[in-house]
């Protein structure tokens, strides 16, 4: 298994879920399924996670339409039950993955991560799932490996968002090795320790924590390890504007909107606008990956 990513924050950091939820009821469950707890680093004040109606339901999910509000509505007709992920290219084992047989191999934790969306607002979610190095760990990477590609389900008679040429479906990511193997890089399954819903990406996604959110690619089907680097979605439909890092940087804007600051999801109306911190807050842990890179040319 990969090694396991540990900070100097527990439980107590994070304000109490019964802001949102009932926390014994949301402990006892987490017990029962056997959920290890971690918290991110945080901001100066506490970081407070999103509410469930707040994280399900404003989100972006293109191949169910282009409304934040369309995922929730549209996305319950996605099968996901049974489901599978090729894995495959430079791996020592490839073929079709299980998601249950996945999850039988994997110990799912709770990491409470903040998400920037490269529309400049964010929220917290407290996810549950695996980190990432460990499946690529099951399937065997191989020494020629440098980079990991990613697919979306394309499935235009469930998704009506794809009738529409929005992108150039499926939807396609990427990573460098290194970033995919790094403790912080995780598989979602579930938030508040319940399966995660469709519109979020059931049955699995990639959370990348330090990206902007569309890195995070959701209901995949396919995982690649090759030695280029892959063709990604927004960035092919829009390479001015859509790297293919796409790290959180306040200090370089998207070309038509500033990156300086974010819309915090949860504040009402009068939603508060906070500074953006590099990667996302997690500079400490991620910005050795890009020494002596450029990070406005190779945004």
């Amino acid at each position: 298994m990969a090694h396991r990513w540990q900070n100097d924050l527990s439980p107590a950091d994070v304000t109490p879920e019964a802001v949102f939820l009932n926390r014994r009821q949301f402990i006892a469950g987490a017990t029962g399924l056997g959920l290890a707890t971690l918290a991110p680093p945080a901001r100066a004040e506490t970081l407070e996670p999103n509410s469930w109606e707040e994280i399900t339901s404003y989100n972006n999910f293109y191949e169910f339409g282009t409304d934040k509000s369309d995922p929730a509505k549209y996305a319950g007709a996605m099968t996901t039950e049974p489901w599978s992920v090729q894995i495959d290219g430079l791996v020592d084992r490839p073929g079709d993955y299980d998601f249950k047989d996945i999850l039988s191999e994997m110990t799912i934790e709770e990491r409470i991560y903040r998400f920037r969306c490269v529309e400049a607002w964010s929220m917290v979610v407290p996810w549950n799932g695996f980190e990432f190095a460990d499946l690529l760990s099951l399937a065997g990477v191989q020494d020629g490996a440098k980079y990991v590609a990613f697919e979306t389900l394309y499935r235009p008679d469930e998704m009506p968002g794809t009738r529409f040429p929005v992108l150039d479906w499926p939807y396609r990511e990427g990573l460098r090795l290194d970033e995919a193997m790094h403790p912080l890089t995780l598989i979602a399954t579930g938030i508040y320790g319940k399966p995660i819903p469709n519109q979020n990406g059931a049955p699995l996604r990639l959370v990348v924590p330090w990206k902007y959110g569309f890195k995070s690619i959701k209901s995949i089907v396919r995982i690649t390890l090759t030695d280029t680097q892959p063709p990604t979605s927004w960035n092919m439909a829009i390479p001015r504007e859509y790297g293919f890092y796409s790290n959180v940087n306040p200090n370089v804007d998207h070309p038509r909107w500033s990156q300086a600051s974010e819309r915090v999801i949860g504040g009402g109306l009068f939603s508060k606008r906070v500074p953006t911190l590099m990667f996302n807050g997690y500079e400490n842990e991620v910005a050795s990956l890009y020494d002596g890179m450029d990070l406005a040319k190779y945004y």
